[in-house]
């Protein structure tokens, strides 16, 4: 969790960008829809990423109470 998820979920975003718009400019349907799955995956892992750094602030505040 970290600096890291969050340059690994970018290039998996990215990566899944450029497939996308391969599969379209080439008319490949299969690149396209590869594209998007790497997409969902990439903001999926992201958004767990965010529930995980929100429960540590969470734990976090209620430490100091």
């Amino acid at each position: 969790m970290g600096a890291d998820d969050k340059i690994k979920n970018q290039a998996k975003d990215s990566k899944g960008k450029a497939k996308e718009a391969a599969g379209a400019a080439t008319g490949n349907e299969n690149l396209k829809a590869k594209g998007k799955d790497d997409q969902s995956r990439a903001k999926a892992k992201e958004a767990g990423r965010h529930t995980k750094e929100a429960a540590k602030d969470v734990k976090d505040t209620l430490k100091r109470r």
